[in-house]
C-alpha cells in the first residue's frame, strides 16, 4: 500500500502542472480516511475514429488513478463533439453529425480498454445531461459565467484580435465541458495543456454549484516521430495504437535518442529514477530504444508480437532482407507500359502524382532493389505474369503482378 507521498510522486510523473497539489493531497487523504474512491474524469470528443500514442498520455494517467483504487470516468463528448473543440484552432471546426459521432464513439470504447480495466471504468456520454437540460436550463447555466471570463481564453482573444470569425457555439464549448464536471461531481479532471482553460472553468463552475472544486492534472502534448510538432495524424508523425506491431516498431526506432527519453517518461510505467538509471547507463541507446518499442507494442498487442516485430526489424535492417510477408497487388498490363507515379497511386504507395514524384526525387523509391532516379520513370515491355518488387521509404514493401 503506497503512502500519500508515494501516491503523489506516482501521479506527479510526467505532469506539467497540478492545480492544486495541496488539494490533491487533501482529497487523497480524505479518500483513504473515508474509504471513498475519488471520481477521476477524462473527457474526449469522438471527432476521429483512431487513437494514437499522443492520446494515450492522459489515458495512462487515468490508469494510474485506477491502479490506486479510484473511480475513473472516460467521458465521451457526444454532445460537445457536435460543437467541435475550438482549442488551439484559428478557424471554426466543421461540425460532425450524430451518426459520425456515434460511430467514432464505438471505436473509442474498444481502444481505451487496451489500457484501462473495463470492469473498473465508467463510460459516460455528456448527452445524458445536456439533452435533458433544455433551452431554459442552458440559459440558467450560462448565467454562471461572464462573457469576459470566456473571452480571456487565449485562442479566442487571438481570433478576435486578428478579426477572424468566432462562432457563438464555440464560445459555449468551455461552458458545456465545465458543466460535465458538475454533472459527474468530479474530484479530479485530466487533460492536455490545450485543455487547461476548460478544466479550470470546471473548477469555477463547481463552486457556483456549491461543489468542491476538482483538481486539474495537466499533461503535456506528446511530440510526434519528428520530435518537433505535437503528434498528429494530419502531420503524419503519429503512431496509431491499432497499427501493426512491425509498423509500430519501425516508427519507434526512427525517433531521435533525445525524444526517446521523453517517450519513456510519458508512454511507459517506469519510475523516473528507473528512467534516470537507464539514461546514465553505458548501454547502447539503440538497445534502450528497442526496449521502448517492445514496451509500447506489448501494451497494445502482446509480448509475443513485440518479440516478432523485433525479429522482423532485425531481418530487414540488420540483415538487409525484405520482410517475410509482403503485400501483393495485381494490375492490368494495358499497353505494356506504366508510368511509375501512376502505378504508385493505383497501388496506394502514394496519394498523388506530386507525392510520388517527391518520394522518387528524395531517393526513397526502389524497383527490384534498384533506386529509381527519375520522377517520370516508365516501366516498359511488361509481360503477362511479370512481378515487380517495390520499396518506398524504409518500411513499405509491395509486389505488383501484371496480368
Amino acid at each position: 500500500m503506497m503512502t500519500i507521498d508515494e501516491q503523489l510522486a506516482y501521479l506527479r510523473k510526467g505532469t506539467v502542472e497540478i492545480i492544486r497539489e495541496d488539494d490533491l493531497r487533501a482529497k487523497l487523504e480524505k479518500s483513504a480516511r473515508t474509504n471513498r474512491p475519488l471520481r477521476i474524469k477524462l473527457g474526449a470528443d469522438p471527432t476521429a475514429p483512431d487513437i494514437h500514442l499522443g492520446h494515450t498520455v492522459v489515458i495512462r494517467k487515468l490508469r494510474a488513478f485506477q491502479e490506486l483504487g479510484h473511480t475513473v470516468i472516460f467521458l465521451i463528448g457526444d454532445f460537445t463533439g457536435m460543437i467541435g473543440d475550438p482549442s488551439g484552432k484559428s478557424a471554426t471546426r466543421p461540425q460532425l453529425s450524430r451518426a459520425e459521432i456515434e460511430a467514432n464513439a464505438e471505436t473509442y470504447k474498444t481502444q481505451i480498454f487496451k489500457l484501462l480495466d473495463p470492469a473498473k471504468t465508467e463510460i459516460r456520454f455528456n448527452s445524458e445531461w445536456m439533452d435533458q437540460l433544455g433551452s431554459a436550463g442552458f440559459i440558467r447555466l450560462s448565467s454562471h459565467v461572464t462573457v469576459k471570463q470566456i473571452l480571456e481564453r487565449d485562442d479566442f482573444e487571438k481570433r478576435l484580435a486578428e478579426n477572424r470569425p468566432l462562432a457563438l457555439h464555440e464560445v459555449m464549448y468551455p461552458l458545456v465541458m465545465a458543466y460535465d464536471s458538475v454533472a459527474l461531481e468530479a474530484d479530479v479532471e485530466l487533460g492536455g495543456t490545450d485543455q487547461k482553460f476548460n478544466i479550470l472553468m470546471g473548477r469555477s463552475l463547481q463552486r457556483e454549484y456549491e461543489q468542491e472544486s476538482q483538481v486539474a492534472v495537466i499533461m503535456p502534448l506528446l511530440e510526434g516521430t519528428d520530435g518537433v510538432q505535437k503528434m498528429s495524424k494530419s502531420l503524419d508523425n503519429y503512431i496509431g495504437i491499432n497499427e501493426a506491431p512491425q509498423e509500430m516498431f519501425g516508427k519507434v526506432m526512427s525517433i531521435s535518442d533525445e525524444l526517446m527519453w521523453r517517450w519513456y517518461e510519458l508512454l511507459t510505467d517506469l519510475r523516473m529514477e528507473e528512467i534516470a538509471a537507464l539514461r546514465s547507463s553505458s548501454r547502447n541507446p539503440r538497445d534502450i530504444k528497442v526496449e521502448l518499442a517492445k514496451r509500447i507494442i506489448t501494451d497494445f498487442h502482446s509480448a509475443a508480437d513485440a518479440d516478432a516485430a523485433e525479429a522482423e526489424f532485425n531481418r530487414m535492417f540488420r540483415e538487409k532482407q525484405t520482410p517475410s510477408e509482403i503485400e501483393e497487388r495485381a494490375l492490368p498490363i494495358g499497353d505494356g507500359r506504366w508510368a511509375l507515379p501512376q502505378l504508385m497511386i493505383e497501388t496506394g504507395l502514394a496519394s498523388s502524382k506530386g507525392e510520388a514524384r517527391r518520394l522518387i526525387e528524395q531517393g526513397g523509391v526502389y524497383l527490384d532493389g534498384q533506386r529509381v532516379e527519375t520522377p517520370n520513370h516508365i516501366i516498359a515491355a511488361i509481360e503477362n505474369g511479370q512481378v515487380f518488387e517495390f520499396k518506398v521509404g524504409k518500411r513499405r514493401f509491395m509486389r505488383v503482378r501484371f496480368e
